[in-house]
């Protein structure tokens, strides 16, 4: 009875050079090797043969283990060529242990051709290689070889539905066939571009191409994928830049995660919900004074162009910087950034921003640049909901930026017009308003028995000439729970943030709001909207009496103190007494102009002179009769010398 063998010829390299190669191996081997077996290794270089022994040749020799030696393979072949009763046959390749599928047996193991350091491999090409009929094999011979390859082949198949491309252009290919593709599922197209299904219809598919409709012709084929869109998840993505597909586009190698989230998920329902109940800081003193964020709410920023509409959220963003330091994650506040039709220079600007200011580690980046395809532009504010969802369904806190919702629904209403939707008002689709409540409705405070996680929302909305009543900023602020509203009257006159306490409101931060500010802020945005209004009226008249005259004057010192550099966000136990000495008039003996000096000395003063004090605030986060009092007799002291 015959020994079988199975076994393996790799390159090895003699002084750097690679000297076994599979052109030489058949010939040395004196028959070809399979095409199928050749075109089922990847480097080519490598393959599998079945050594037929006879039961009298002795095995290789133990020393070399699972190593035969070259010479111990020379010897072989000779004899095989001289006596012709055996040959070499290559079949597909088996890795042991298991069973070898020409012999059926388990004693297969891996034997390794390799040359000693004196040894070289001619240098064979196509044209001199042996075949078969060169080692004399007789026609017995050659038909075994032939019936034993038959049996071997391993045919793969793969069945997929797939399409052909009736037309295309502006980004949208119609596809004829895949009857039973599903709404929102990836295809792709023969040229590599990918697609997602929007439109089924009666005889074609309409899709959207994530990529150059160039690409694409007409006739071409078209796969299902038998995937709805999926993005990366997970901590791994801190820290970095994605497209809107979840690509890493920072040159920063691939993402170290593993975990895939469907970018359009069904927001939670009532049940698994609670009422927010924790702050979010912006550290913004006008945003965390009158209209307070707290965590799993959804709150609009919405101006024109150009008021600072970003700024704000990048501020919110840079503040997380002193608990995302710390090790208490139930004080952690992940950020995502989702840049929709933005200037790429504009994103690389805030990404040096985030770096300089070290809060990029806490941070993830989506972009759909103004360069990118319509359909990306659509897809990235779910890409990085779900990115978001993920720190809220495990527990933890995250913040989301849309910045901004006015492009994602451009971008909606010129895919909607081209696949030939109807149009409704402002040419928008019909469902532009599901389009965008979708969206913010998954962000939410989850309950206890779920985490307790929380995903808030700040998307943004451009107006058109201060106009709140379009169709976009309606919607969306009848989605969310209240607005920031910029005006750019307000910060030509320099009052940055610009924020018009009139339109701005917050419907549920304030059951957030940390209770030292409540009581000292509790009446500054009711006092501000009565100053706007005063100081409208007073331009026409100069006769005023005592009381409106101390409200405009007071109304004067705490615009000056609302006012606020970028990238300078402060804490809330040092928001507090500022706020306290403006609206008890304590500063009313301060020069205007003087407010913004006072400010910056009289925090220095704090944090040198009554440390103790804002580490009160900070701990008790209320402030009791002692420490108001405390405060005042603080604030008095300091206010007299620096007049003085």
């Amino acid at each position: 009875m015959a020994q079988f063998y199975t076994g393996r010829l790799q390159d090895f390299t003699v002084e750097g050079v690679v000297v076994l190669e599979l052109g030489w191996v058949e010939a040395f081997l004196g028959l070809v090797v399979d095409a199928k077996v050749r075109a089922f290794l990847p480097n080519r270089r490598t393959f599998f043969l079945t050594v037929e022994l006879p039961s009298s040749t002795p095995s290789p020799s133990p020393l070399f283990h699972t190593c035969i030696n070259l010479n111990w393979l020379q010897s072989y072949r000779n004899r095989l060529l001289s006596s012709r009763s055996h040959v070499l046959k290559g079949h597909p390749p088996v890795e042991p242990p298991g069973r070898c599928n020409l012999c059926h047996q388990q004693d297969c193991f891996v034997l390794t051709a390799f040359l000693h350091q004196q040894t070289r491999a001619p240098a064979f090409t196509n044209a001199t290689r042996f075949y078969a009929s060169d080692a004399k094999a007789t026609p017995t011979e050659v038909s075994s070889i032939l019936e034993q390859r038959i049996r071997g082949v391993q045919e793969e198949t793969s069945l997929s539905e797939t399409g052909r491309v009736l037309s295309v252009g502006d980004g949208i290919a119609r596809v004829h066939g895949m009857n039973n593709v599903q709404a929102e599922e990836l295809v792709e197209f023969a040229s590599g571009v990918k697609g997602m299904c929007m439109n089924l219809e009666a005889g074609q598919v309409g899709v959207v191409l994530f990529g150059s409709d160039r690409l694409v012709k007409e006739g071409e084929t078209v796969k299902r994928t038998g995937e709805i869109v999926d993005v990366p998840v997970g901590e791994a993505l801190l820290g970095r830049v994605v497209d809107a597909l979840g690509n890493p586009i920072d040159g920063k190698g691939p993402l170290k995660t593993t975990e895939r989230r469907r970018a359009q998920l069904k927001a939670p329902g009532i049940l698994p919900r609670r009422s927010v109940n924790q702050p979010v800081q912006t550290g913004l003193k006008s945003v965390d004074a009158m209209v307070p964020i707290g965590r799993g709410q959804r709150e609009l920023i919405i101006g024109d162009r150009q008021t600072g509409k970003t700024a704000v959220a990048l501020d919110a963003m840079l503040n997380q910087k002193r608990w995302n330091n710390t090790n208490d994650e139930t004080k952690k506040l992940y950020c995502i950034y989702v840049a929709v039709g933005q200037k790429r220079s504009t994103v690389a600007q805030l990404v040096k921003t985030l770096e300089e200011n070290d809060a990029m580690k806490y941070t993830i980046i989506v972009a759909a640049t103004a360069s990118e395809a319509a359909p990306l532009q659509y897809i990235a504010p779910f890409t990085g909901c779900s990115m978001g969802e993920w720190f809220r369904d495990n527990g933890k806190h995250a913040l989301i930026i849309y910045d901004d919702l006015t492009k994602q629904a451009v971008a909606y209403r010129q895919m909607s017009l081209l696949l030939r939707r109807p149009p409704g008002r402002e040419a928008y689709p019909g469902d532009v308003f599901y389009l965008h409540s979708r969206l913010l409705e998954r962000a939410a405070k989850m309950n206890d028995k779920l985490g307790g996680g929380s995903l808030t929302a700040l998307p943004v909305i451009e107006t058109q000439g201060g106009d709140v009543s379009a169709y976009i900023p309606t919607n969306v602020i009848s989605i969310t729970d209240g607005q920031i509203f910029l005006e750019a009257e307000l910060f030509y006159k320099g009052i940055r943030p610009a924020i018009n306490v009139g339109l701005s409101v917050s419907r549920v931060g304030s059951a957030a709001q940390v209770k030292a500010m409540k009581q000292v802020a509790g009446s500054l945005k009711l006092f501000l909207a009565q100053y706007r209004e005063v100081a409208a009226f007073a331009q026409f008249g100069s006769d005023l009496d005592a009381a409106t005259k101390q409200t405009l004057s007071r109304g004067e010192r705490l615009t000056e103190l609302l006012k606020q550099k970028q990238y300078s966000p402060m804490a809330v136990n040092e928001m507090v007494p500022l706020i306290y000495a403006g609206i008890n008039g304590l500063l009313d003996p301060v020069p205007v102009n003087k407010i913004l000096q006072w400010e910056a000395d009289f925090l220095a003063h704090l944090r040198s002179n009554e440390s103790d004090m804002l580490a009160q605030i900070d701990r008790e986060g209320a402030l009791s009769k002692e420490l108001e009092q405390k405060l005042k007799e603080v604030a008095q002291s300091f206010t007299k010398s620096f007049v003085a």
